[in-house]
This record gives structure tokens, sequence and C-alpha cells, in this order.
């Protein structure tokens, strides 16, 4: 029989903790994401993958809000994050800095996320965006790599908190 586990059982650690874990050199990049409920989401998976920060531009909301809190349920808390107006000018410093930009989008000569192998000395940036437009071209024309999910459906796209939390994954699969 397969019991499920109690809410003691679950607790990994407190936010103290979490606080001074290592986090995996990973960032993420919310390219003018619109949805407060996306933005939570993608603050849950960065949690859960101990992402070093979240970055929201643009339009992207911030925290506190209670639709944030809604589906973060905690973690606007626990991971790092910070605003930037301009997604193009926070990823041109964040590059020379070393940061690797990984743009998450549909393009012509895009890598298939499964075939994307990180490199354990290298520091990502996964840039995911607004939910019409996707990421602007600016910022794909930057990019070091740009991964696709590949898909076989009737819809050509996923929500950008599904496609955020599989590229998380796929780097922290990867990298832990």
């Amino acid at each position: 029989m397969h019991t499920k586990k109690n809410i003691v059982e679950l607790t990994n650690c407190s936010l103290e903790e979490y606080e001074r874990m290592r986090k995996l050199p990973i960032k993420v990049v919310a390219d003018n994401v619109r949805s407060m409920y996306n933005i939570g989401s993608i603050f849950r998976t960065a949690d859960a993958f101990i992402i070093d920060e979240i970055i929201l531009c643009g339009i992207s909301p911030r925290p506190p809000h209670p639709e944030i809190a809604k589906t973060a349920l905690g973690a606007e808390e626990s991971v790092k994050w910070s605003h930037s107006t301009d997604t193009l000018q926070i990823l041109k410093v964040l590059k020379e800095e070393g940061w690797k930009v990984l743009v998450l989008e549909q393009t012509h000569n895009s890598v298939e996320l499964q075939k994307f192998e990180p490199n354990h000395h290298e520091r990502y940036i996964i840039v995911v965006g607004n939910e019409v437009e996707g990421v602007a071209q600016e910022v794909v024309d930057i990019a070091d790599t740009v991964i696709e999910i590949p898909q076989h459906g009737i819809k050509h796209s996923l929500n950008v908190s599904s496609s955020a939390s599989i590229a998380m994954w796929h780097l922290y699969s990867h990298l832990i």
C-alpha cells in the first residue's frame, strides 16, 4: 500500500535553513510575464529546485500580492528575487558577468531541451516570455542558446509557468 506522507514528513527545511542552502547557479528571468498566477508558480518551482534568483522584468508582477501568494504558497518569501524595468539591459549586465543566457522560445535554430547538456562550470539564466508574445526578439537575439520544448499536439505552446518548470527541472537534474 502507498500511504501518503503527512505535512511533517513533507517539510524539507525551515526558511532559515533554506536561506543558508547552496543554490544552483541558475536564474530565471521573466520577460514581461503578465499573470500573477504564472509568477507565483515560477516562484514555487524555483524554491523546489533551489534556483539562485528570479528576475521579474517589465510588466511582470512582483510580490507581495495575494494572487502571487495563492500559487507560490510561501515561495515568494524563500526565493531571492529582484525587478528590472528592462530585460535586455539586465541580461547584458549578467552576460558580462559570465552568465549564459538560455532563452526558452521556438525558433528556427533552437536546441531541443532534452539535447541541451548543461556544463557544471557555467552559470545559466533561463528566460521565459509573455503569455501571448513570448520572449522579445531583441532578447532572443542575444541568447547564447535558444532552447525549445518539443511538442506534438494540436497546440503549439505550453503555459509559461509549465515551460519554466520543465526547463528548471532539466537544468536541476543535470546540475544537482
